[in-house]
């Protein structure tokens, strides 16, 4: 069973950035496609962005756009969070995710077969 790991959560303060990276624990494993989603205390488990494996694709949460920059090393199978400017609100456990079949929304949860672990974003103020 291939497990994504991802890596780069931490502590930063309000302003700051983190750059999270996600890979699978398998390097001949592939995906249509890789995303990152974050669930905040209490709330549900939301989307954020997505790349698809040729980085033809990518889609961010309003909420996140002009400040996270999704990429991918198609070699490495290897997908990152580039994170500026964050703010409070933007603490949660940062997912990575990924798709092996082809999808008009990459956002859904439901795309995703592949889920890692998680990695902590605490953003203070």
């Amino acid at each position: 069973q291939v497990q994504l790991v991802e890596s780069g959560g931490g502590l930063v303060q309000a302003g700051g950035s983190l750059r999270l990276s996600c890979a699978p624990s398998r390097r001949t494993f592939s995906s249509l496609a890789m995303a990152w989603f974050r669930r905040a205390p209490g709330k549900e488990r939301e989307f954020v962005s997505h790349i698809t494996r040729n980085g033809g694709s990518t889609s961010y949460a309003d909420s996140v756009k002009g400040r996270f920059t999704i990429s991918g090393d198609i070699a490495k199978n290897t997908v990152y969070l580039q994170m500026n400017s964050l703010k409070p609100e933007d603490t949660a456990v940062y997912y990575c995710a990924a798709a092996q079949y082809y999808s008009d929304d990459y956002s859904a949860r439901r795309v995703y077969q592949f889920w890692g672990q998680g990695t902590q974003v605490t953003v203070s103020s």
